[in-house]
């Protein structure tokens, strides 16, 4: 007579299959496997099990196997070479996928799952776990623009040093401008936010105008420099470092990291700069996305 395995269970375990159980996001079969687990750790036999659960002996003498076995890993996940077989073989597979990576479809910029289907006679479905299988959206595109900047590694290695090792005493100040900002506001004002109502403004508004921001990120605590300007000209880029030099500790260097614009090497700007030691300024590469290199 064949004598069921024992299955012993600590409480943190009986704890963790109380979780999958009462979950309603565990997979019906991990929750059938953690009931037949739990009936089989209070000794019961497993016709017993079987009878209680409407589950046939050998599904619950296999599932019992398992575990006592694999432990959790047993049942968590089938064994390999289980499940539903591939319907179409490697080949097709490996077409399809050369098909999506190297080529795009007649007169259209990137495949869609129907337009694959068509194309290699799959059901879209199909088309749709290949990809997902593979990591493959053709319809998603990243832009990127490669730097000819001659002096690119070296200030690559410059800036990205300032920002994983700072030199002593010293405070790394990311900085950028952004001109063109509309002032906006609404035509009227809005009604308050209520129980049972969204917050409201209008759908038309009044232009005020535009103003520049000039901003400065220190990259160690977080703290943001930043002023309004009417304009974006050197006269108002050495307004901003004055204001830099004021609200920073005299005694600290800073190091900036900005852009590579030409208000930024006026020589009104480099003769202030000469008479302010404690100012060293860093020049971005001239692609505007050198930062995607990086990664």
């Amino acid at each position: 007579m064949r004598v069921a395995l024992p299955i012993l269970l600590t409480d943190e375990d009986r704890t963790w299959w109380q979780a999958r159980i009462q979950s309603a996001l565990t997979p019906r079969r991990l929750t059938e496997r953690c009931r037949i687990v739990l009936l089989a750790a209070k000794g019961k036999r497993n016709e017993s099990i079987a009878m209680k659960l409407g589950y046939s002996e050998d599904k619950v003498g296999r599932w019992r196997t398992r575990f006592a076995k694999l432990g959790r890993a047993g049942i968590e996940r089938d064994a390999a070479g289980r499940g539903r077989k591939l319907t179409y073989p490697a080949k097709v597979r490996q077409q399809l996928i050369r098909k999506t990576t190297r080529s795009t479809p007649p007169g259209q910029t990137h495949w869609s799952r129907t337009t694959m289907a068509q194309a290699m006679e799959l059901s879209p479905s199909t088309v749709g776990r290949v990809w997902r299988e593979h990591g493959l959206k053709p319809h998603l595109i990243r832009t990127f623009k490669v730097s000819n900047d001659p002096r690119f590694a070296e200030k690559l290695e410059d800036i990205v040093g300032l920002y994983l090792d700072a030199p002593d005493h010293a405070i790394v100040l990311c900085c950028d401008e952004k001109s063109q900002v509309q002032a906006l506001d609404r035509t009227q004002p809005g009604l308050p936010l209520k129980k049972g109502r969204a917050g409201t403004m209008t759908h038309d508004y009044v232009r005020h105008g535009t103003t520049t921001l000039f901003a400065a990120l220190n990259v160690a605590d977080g703290q943001v420099i930043a002023q309004c300007q009417p304009r974006h000209r050197h006269q108002e880029w050495l307004k901003f470092l004055q204001q830099l030099d004021r609200e920073t500790p005299a005694d600290r260097d800073l190091h900036l990291i900005l852009d590579n614009y030409a208000t930024h090497k006026h020589p009104k700007v480099k003769a202030w700069l000469a008479k302010h030691p404690r100012f060293h300024l860093r020049f971005t590469p001239t692609s505007a996305s050198w930062l995607n290199m990086v990664e």
